[in-house]
């Protein structure tokens, strides 16, 4: 079974077309529960969120900050196994019909099996992978499983990333391309600041995938800011705390960030 990379690609075109950046919103799998990340996914979908990224949650989660952290350790402690991240991906894609990613760090797909994931996510009706922590120069054994599969490879290029390295990861990657706006970790920010704008200049003088920018996105009026320069704004951080601020409560927690992604949406068609 094929993956759906091509749905990915046309949801980012069909908002290109729109004139306007997507909106792509990040979770991770089992948090506050196994069925209520399922819930939370489709719950973003309905707001108005084009894209999600399931997050496959780790013990030393190198890229994130103490929100996200605080999350997986609640998916860590409740037993989150990869197979329910798969079953996250199926079920939101096939209660919405919209493209669901995972975001991961290599060492569970390499104990796991990259044949075994990437088979089991193209089954499920993933549309790829984002892997923050894969080298390129190192990553040729997943793509050719990816590509067999019919899903994206996603790579995070940074603001210390040189325009020859800019090149080389986008010549690699698929989908679309991770800008990562600033150094450091996820986490909501007071402003999301120039360096992202001049990252994705430098970028799209590389590639013609679409760029979309992730870290410190919090609110309609950074998701404007973003949404001028950038293909997609990427959301996580400011979603969990949404949740983790329900302190248990499902129902609200989901009514919280469906409201968030609906306030999202509008702000990446206001183009501040």
């Amino acid at each position: 079974m094929s993956g759906n990379i091509k749905l990915l690609s046309d949801t980012l075109a069909a908002a290109k077309a729109e004139g306007r950046s997507a909106l792509i919103a990040y979770l991770p799998a089992g948090f506050p529960t196994v069925d209520g990340g399922i819930e939370a996914a489709k719950a973003v979908f309905d707001g108005g969120a084009d894209v999600v990224e399931v997050g496959l949650p780790h013990s030393d989660p190198v890229l994130d900050g103490p929100v996200i952290q605080t999350a997986d350790d609640i998916a860590l402690r409740g037993g989150v196994k990869i197979a329910d991240v798969m079953r996250t991906v199926r079920e939101a894609h096939r209660a919405t019909g919209k493209p669901v990613l995972v975001m991961t760090y290599w060492n569970p797909i390499d104990r796991y099996g990259i044949e075994r994931f990437t088979a089991e996510l193209a089954e499920a009706g993933g549309a790829g992978c984002i892997l923050p922590d894969l080298p390129v120069q190192e990553s040729a054994t997943w793509r050719e499983h990816a590509d067999k599969h019919g899903l994206a490879t996603v790579f995070v290029v940074a603001p210390s990333s040189k325009d020859a390295r800019l090149a080389e990861i986008t010549a690699a990657g698929s989908g679309f391309v991770y800008a990562a706006s600033l150094m450091g970790v996820t986490g909501t920010r007071e402003s999301v600041g120039a360096q992202a704008q001049d990252l994705v200049r430098r970028t799209k003088a590389t590639t013609a995938l679409p760029v979309c920018v992730g870290l410190g996105v919090s609110n309609p009026e950074q998701a404007a800011e973003v949404a001028r320069f950038a293909d997609g704004v990427i959301v996580g951080s400011a979603f969990v705390k949404r949740l983790l601020a329900a302190d248990g409560d499902l129902a609200d927690g989901l009514a919280g960030i469906r409201a968030l992604a609906a306030e999202l949406a509008e702000g990446v068609r206001k183009r501040a």
